[in-house]
């Protein structure tokens, strides 16, 4: 049955040329609105002899004409929006929807129809389940109901591609965020009496890992070995040097190494991971006595702890003689101070995104260690303590910074309340 057509053209010399097979799904009608429709069909009256429809809000719709699979991939060009699939075509092995499948993995992001009878409405609704976006009947068809047809297929194939899209973007997002985090380090405490606390904050837009980095271990011994560090840059590939730096400070740790020999051995481990000679890696290491009375401190280019001793005001540990950051001087050295913490304490490590931040919106004068002990002593003395204070103490770095802070930032806090020794 031809379909009454409002409006007949001659065919433009555009619409007859044969282009490249690139199936993709256009985004959207020319300027005009105009759609393209490509039909497969083996009727040798042509259900569709005509070049051209027009509906009532004004859209027209181009038709090509294939008669078969070969010569609709030479017709599918990138103009075309929607695809009528004539269900009467033969199939391979007798299966009727076999060149349905065919179109639909040959044109995944095209909008398709389904063309049969209305007396094969089964074979109809099981092409919308496979695939098509919609099912025509050919004894039914008019111009006017085609044309409605192609534009709410094309529509719901839009919307179809924007929410796989969606899909696919939100599961990446959990993949990564899994792996972040599976990234992120797990102290292993068991036996001590510390308590232990840590906020990360990284620097990258909807990342959850950045180039800083900490651990927490207790060896067999009794002593509890901390660290800290960055490095340089924001990007991935820092992200990923941090990780394997830190298991590898785990690794070392375990194995009965510290101090100097501990941060000599990570260096040759940056220095074979980095992508180039200009990487390097801050690191801040403590390791505290079984009795936690006392800790031993190496600082490599990295700012000095602040503690707290027996809830009086903290301050920055001294420290003026620590080696350089890994990765700059291929034989440095790292001395290891000793240091008294006494019965009860709190040891504060952190990386300089904490203290790199303005001193106020607007402000051009960084807060630098010297404001941040302001702040610190300030919600110590409002009673804040654990992670309650780590959170603070980030949220108003970032309140004075007037926004986002720009670098990674990485605090840990081990406590002892003194109590049983």
């Amino acid at each position: 049955m031809p379909v009454p057509v409002p409006r007949q053209r001659p065919v433009p010399a555009a619409e007859t040329a044969h282009g490249s097979a690139g199936p993709s799904m256009s985004s959207g009608a020319g300027s005009s609105g105009d759609l393209t429709l490509l039909v497969i069909e083996d009727d040798p009256a042509g259900t569709l002899s005509v070049p051209e429809l027009l509906d009532a809000a004004g859209t027209r719709v181009r038709i090509r004409s294939a008669r078969n699979l070969t010569e609709a991939e030479r017709l599918l060009t990138d103009d075309v929006h929607c695809i009528l699939v004539d269900l009467a075509l033969p199939g391979p092995g007798g299966d009727e929807l076999g060149p349905l499948n065919h179109v639909l993995r040959l044109a995944p992001r095209h909008a398709v129809l389904a063309l049969t009878t209305s007396g094969d409405a089964e074979r109809a609704a099981e092409a919308v389940r496979v695939g098509a976006q919609d099912h025509l009947f050919r004894d039914e068809l008019d111009g006017r109901l085609l044309s409605r047809a192609i534009r709410y297929a094309v529509e719901r194939k839009r919307a179809d591609t924007v929410q796989v899209k969606l899909a696919e973007s939100r599961l990446r997002a959990q993949e990564n965020a899994r792996l972040e985090r599976g990234l992120l380090p797990t102290p292993l405490l068991e036996g001590s009496d510390l308590r232990f606390a840590a906020r990360y904050r990284p620097g990258r837009s909807r990342a959850l890992l950045g180039g800083d980095f900490y651990d927490t271990v207790r060896t067999p011994d009794g002593t509890v070995h901390a660290m800290i560090g960055d490095v340089c840059g924001h990007g991935p590939d820092e992200a990923a040097l941090g990780v394997e730096l830190r298991i590898a400070w785990r690794a070392l740790t375990f194995a009965g190494l510290c101090g100097d020999e501990l941060l000599s051995t990570l260096q040759q481990v940056l220095e074979h991971e980095r992508e180039s000679e200009e990487i390097f890696a801050t690191l801040c290491t403590v390791d505290i006595a079984p009795d936690g009375r006392r800790a031993g401190l190496c600082l490599a280019g990295h700012p000095t702890p602040l503690v707290t001793r027996n809830g009086r005001a903290a301050q920055l540990l001294p420290y003026d003689d620590g080696g350089p950051a890994l990765g700059l001087l291929p034989r440095a050295r790292w001395p290891r101070r000793q240091v008294e913490l006494g019965a009860a304490w709190s040891l504060m490590m952190y990386t300089d995104g904490l203290i790199e931040g303005r001193q106020g919106p607007g402000e051009k004068q960084r807060l630098g260690q010297d404001g941040m002990l302001e702040m610190i002593n300030r919600q110590l003395a409002a009673g804040l303590e654990g992670e309650a204070l780590l959170e603070s103490a980030v949220a108003e770095v970032r309140q004075l910074n007037g926004g986002e802070l720009t670098d990674d930032v990485a605090v840990l806090l081990l406590s002892r309340n003194g109590s049983g020794r």
